[in-house]
């Protein structure tokens, strides 16, 4: 099946603002003293977009970008949530404490200005 050449450059447009808006999280949270641990970090669960080391905790963070923080927030999604979970779960077993690593699961939300709202704590695995 061919991509129409105007969706397909939708697509590249799309992926680099991806690449742009993680990279101002990515600093935004370094500003704060956190450490990027890793970036777009794939296990077989699924993708975390970033990771950070804040002291002996992990913070795994869900970068969403859109016209409006609203509409970047509406598109964390159960069954992405569930992915990032499991993802992060894989992550963890190869930290030194395994599953008793203190973690948080963060949302970053950026506009169209680019301006960043973080919401920590935002995901909870039940």
């Amino acid at each position: 099946m061919q991509v129409a050449p105007g969706r397909r450059q939708t697509g590249r447009v799309a992926f680099h603002a991806g690449e742009a808006a993680e990279a101002c999280v990515a600093r935004a949270y370094q500003r704060r003293g956190l450490q990027l641990a890793a970036r777009r970090w794939r296990g077989a669960g699924g993708e975390i977009d970033l990771i950070f080391r804040d002291g002996d905790a992990v913070v795994f963070v869900e970068v969403k970008k859109s016209a409006s923080f609203a509409a970047a927030a509406v598109r964390v999604r159960p069954a992405q949530q569930k992915r990032l979970f499991a993802a992060a779960e894989e992550f963890i077993c190869a930290e030194p404490k395994g599953l008793l690593t203190e973690t948080r699961f963060d949302v970053a939300l950026v506009n169209s200005a680019g301006e960043i709202d973080i919401l920590q704590n935002a995901l909870q695995d039940v």
